[in-house]
Formats: structure tokens, C-alpha cells, sequence
């Protein structure tokens, strides 16, 4: 079962890795600053660029099948499906919580833009516009949906759920809340500084409302989908941000966001 689970969970992963190939990269690389070097881009060097995230995707889902278990975490569907028993019963309690979180979510986000926007120049408003017009919804979907949730909450939350009850309360039988609240922030965290880097390499200027917008931002929408994972299940956290990409696409036709 559990090497069923692996493949279930890293080749859904890997959909959301391979999905950047959609991306118009002659377009995304009128984005950079003038004067940077980039290579000839070949489908060799497309290909090669999946290796590096396909590894850390393959050791976040490994950590996530060891320790899950451990810290009362699960992947209740895809587990479901694992174990060749009917799923769809097991899927239905994770939906509506999924979709509200996917609305909360999305309202943070729109909300710290609102807030930051005003502090932003035009050009940088402009430059995040149109890099988001270069992400295809299926990238979105599934690179942020079903890989970033993967990576960020099924094997970094987990693992820091582990490490906070083996430092923290080795005498406990499980871990206790502030185990799981600890590793949510964290992650949260570790998720938006990871946006960090595309903000440094594609808009003109970093400022303190660049910073603000991409770690609030991030760190709520973040935090929804760790509460999710915890309470309900990982499928619920991806559906959250799945939805939450619809919603922002929407939010974005109709000029309320980015």
C-alpha cells in the first residue's frame, strides 16, 4: 500500500512539476531586468529543469508517507485509492471545508493587495499583472494545488509536526497542539519566503510593500491550507488552493486583484 501511495502521490506532484512547461518562457523572460544573462532555452534544458524540484519533490512525499502516520496526519483519498477501496465517501467531508478555506484564503490575498497596492509603484503592478497572465490555469492548478501542497504541507508540516513532539514532548504519546500550530506558522512561513526569489528576479524593485504583500499574503493563504491538512485531511488543503486559484483568476478579470 504504501508504494502505491508513493506513485499516487508523486506522479500527481509531478504533473504539477511538468505543468511549467506550458509557461511561454520567451514571454516570462521579457520580464527580467535588462542585462541578464540567460541561457539559450533548448528542450534539453526544459527538461533538465525538472530534475532539481522532482527531488525535492520525491523526498517530501517520502517524509510524508514515513512520518504521517506518526503524527496522525494522512492523505485520506489518496490513500483510499492506495488500498483499491472505494474513495468518494472519504473525498465528500474534505470538500466543503476545502472550499471554504479556498474562499478565506483567496480574501486574504485580495485583501493584503489592497492594502499593499497603494505603496507599490505602477511598473510593479503592472510587471505582477502580467506575470500572472503568463501562468496557465492548468500550471496554477496543479503546481500550486496538488505540488506545492505536496511539498509544503504533506512532507514540511509533517516533518515539523515530528520534530516538535520528539524535541518538545518525547514523553507524549502523540503530538499535542502546539506541535501542530508550530509547524503551520512554519510552513506558512516557508512557504511564502519561497516566492520570494520570482519577486526579486522579475520586478524592477523590491520595497517594503513588495515584501509585505508576498509574505502576508503567502503566510494567510498559508496557514488556511495547514489548519485544513491538520483537521481534515491533505486533499482538503489542495482543494483550498485549487479553488483559491479560480477565485483569483476571477478577482483578477474583474480588477480587484493584480
Amino acid at each position: 500500500m504504501k508504494t502505491r501511495l508513493f506513485w499516487i502521490l508523486f506522479l500527481s506532484g509531478m504533473a504539477g512539476v511538468v505543468s511549467f512547461l506550458l509557461i511561454d518562457l520567451s514571454k516570462l523572460i521579457t520580464l527580467l531586468p535588462p542585462g541578464t544573462e540567460v541561457p539559450t532555452i533548448t528542450p534539453l534544458i526544459k527538461i533538465l529543469s525538472l530534475i532539481q524540484p522532482g527531488v525535492i519533490l520525491l523526498a517530501a512525499v517520502l517524509i510524508g508517507i514515513a512520518l504521517s502516520p506518526k503524527v496522525g496526519l494522512s492523505a485520506p483519498f489518496a490513500e483510499c485509492v492506495a488500498a483499491g477501496e472505494k474513495c468518494f465517501a472519504v473525498l465528500r467531508p474534505q470538500v466543503v471545508p476545502g472550499l471554504i478555506g479556498g474562499i478565506v484564503g483567496t480574501l486574504c490575498v485580495v485583501l493584503t493587495s489592497a492594502v499593499a497596492t497603494p505603496f507599490l509603484t505602477k511598473q510593479t503592478t503592472e510587471r505582477i499583472h502580467t506575470f500572472m497572465e503568463l501562468l496557465p490555469l492548468p500550471t496554477r492548478f496543479l503546481s500550486g494545488g496538488i505540488t506545492e501542497e505536496l511539498l509544503m504541507r504533506w512532507g514540511l508540516m509533517t516533518l515539523v509536526v515530528w520534530i516538535a513532539w520528539r524535541v518538545l514532548q518525547r514523553q507524549a504519546t502523540k503530538p499535542t497542539t502546539i506541535c501542530f500550530v508550530l509547524a503551520i506558522l512554519l510552513s506558512s512561513f516557508v512557504f511564502a519566503v519561497g516566492h520570494l526569489p520570482a519577486a526579486l528576479m522579475l520586478l524592477p524593485e523590491i520595497t517594503a510593500a513588495v515584501i509585505f504583500f508576498v509574505i502576508v499574503a503567502n503566510s494567510a493563504f498559508g496557514i488556511v491550507a495547514g489548519y485544513l491538512y491538520w483537521k481534515y485531511g491533505l486533499e482538503a488543503a489542495m482543494i483550498a488552493h485549487m479553488f483559491g486559484h479560480v477565485l483569483l483568476a476571477i478577482a483578477s478579470y474583474i480588477g480587484a486583484y493584480f
